[in-house]
């Protein structure tokens, strides 16, 4: 199982452009539970004047007291080591003056922790970077895993923070491409499924094994009580909500196939006013997204939008584990495995793959096109399988074709309803899958006078 990080050059690329820039810096990064957001303040930090600290859910006072053995320790200073912190504002105010003329990082992880034990941190934070921070040499990074605390309490305009902050971030989760660098004993195949199931969080990904297969990973960490992946998403759903019972049944609904307002509500047994209420907050936190056909020509005023879970690993535990925890839990995982998940591998894979696609229009199309891809969005065609606008106005059509291949004129009525809302204006790309993993997918522009 590889250690190795991951990902995340462009989040380094702006976390080494701040610590660069010659002055005092306040950034906030934030972003859910095994996100990665911890293993990348760590090799941010690496090589560099810095000192991070983990905030505990102690009294403040002896999170004041960690701090200081914490400060202590990375700066190799016994001066520290005996200082006793009235409050955070002079633990801040004694780091800057041991700063110097250097600059020096301090990070601040699990920063809610430190706010549940002093309510009025957010506010001593902010008078001391008025009256001293600002023209400091450091770099201070809050970091936290309550995603609506953070977007609350730490960057709204309500926050004593508020206009401080020289930069934030919201880390999401990994790109397709990024996730199945962690499999390379693996085909591509099954990396793709790993991805299907997993999603892109890396804390996720390293759970799995690339020396044993696909399904031994789902038995071992997901379809048994004392899999790490087991109740990761109700121990998600705990941190970030005060009483999940709703959501949860909202979340079921949806991975159900319950895709409009209306068919959610009815399933889940409250009006559609109320249901809208949770998607909303489940849309926030990033669990849930409210998709709109890019066809649709008024899409503000649109009905046709669908829910679906935002979330692969969520997706997979509310299809497959929610329903079947009671066989888990008397150890009859490898049923469950073999009646439920085994038949949905190739469902997962078609998945996967539709995101791979999705990726590269939006990231790597325009070089094969020439014209840029503003807006993306999945399409329920047989061949069709995702769409993008361009910024011309125009279509991309993403071409998978289907094994049977079926009758080509079912693509031809495809293409003539997108022609119908794009005015002729379409651009087909053929994708496949390729044997090499470091360029998973095939893709071919197809000329303007051919079909396919």
């Amino acid at each position: 199982m590889t250690e190795l990080f991951i990902g995340r050059d462009r989040e380094l690329d702006v976390l080494t452009e701040l610590y660069d820039s010659g002055r005092a810096e306040l950034f906030v990064l934030y972003g859910r539970r095994r996100v990665g957001k911890t293993e990348l303040l760590q090799q941010f930090c690496s090589g560099r004047r810095a000192v991070y600290f983990l905030a505990a859910q102690v009294r403040d006072r002896d999170n004041l007291r960690a701090f200081r053995e914490t400060l202590r320790d990375a700066l190799d200073d016994p001066l520290a080591g005996t200082v006793e912190f009235t409050d955070w504002s002079s633990a801040l105010s004694f780091a800057s003056e041991r700063a110097g003329d250097e600059r020096l990082v301090i990070v601040l992880d699990e920063f809610p922790y430190m706010c549940e034990a002093n309510k009025g941190l957010p506010s001593l934070l902010q008078q001391f970077w008025d009256q001293r921070g600002k023209r400091s040499n450091l770099m201070i990074v809050l970091c936290g895993s309550q995603v609506s605390f953070m977007e609350r309490e730490v960057l709204a305009e309500r926050s004593p923070l508020f206009g401080r902050r020289t930069g934030q971030r919201r880390l999401e989760p990994l790109l397709p491409q990024e996730s199945i660098a962690f499999y390379p004993n693996w085909s591509v195949e099954d990396r793709l499924i790993a991805y299907g199931i997993l999603g892109g969080m890396p804390a996720y990904l390293r759970r799995f094994d690339d020396s044993r297969s696909v399904g031994e990973n789902v038995m071992r960490e997901l379809l048994r009580p004392e899999g790490y992946l087991f109740d990761e998403v109700q121990f998600l759903l705990r941190t970030e909500l005060n009483n999940p019972t709703t959501y949860n049944s909202i979340l079921a609904a949806v991975a159900g196939g319950a895709e409009r307002m209306g068919d959610i509500a009815l399933t889940v047994g409250v009006d559609s006013t109320t249901a809208g209420k949770y998607l909303h907050v489940l849309r926030e936190l990033g669990l849930v997204r409210r998709e709109i056909p890019l066809t649709d020509p008024d899409p503000l005023r649109s009905r046709r939008g669908r829910y679906r879970i935002a979330d692969r690993f969520v997706a997979f535990h509310f299809r497959h584990l929610q329903p079947n925890l009671s066989l888990i839990q008397a150890g009859r995982g490898n049923r469950v495995y073999e009646q439920h998940v085994l038949p949905d591998l190739p469902r997962l894979f078609d998945e996967a793959r539709r995101e791979f696609i999705l990726a590269h229009l939006a990231r790597e199309a325009a070089d094969l096109i020439e014209d840029e891809v503003v807006e993306v969005g999945r399409h329920p065609g047989v061949f069709i399988r995702a769409i993008g606008r361009t910024s011309s106005g125009g279509c991309v059509a993403a071409i998978v074709v289907p094994d049977p291949v079926p009758d080509l004129s079912v693509l031809e009525e495809e293409l003539h309803e997108l022609r119908a809302a794009f005015e002729d204006s379409i651009t087909k790309l053929v994708y496949g899958i390729a044997d090499r993993a470091d360029a998973p997918l095939e893709v071919e522009r197809v000329p303007e006078n051919e079909l396919i």
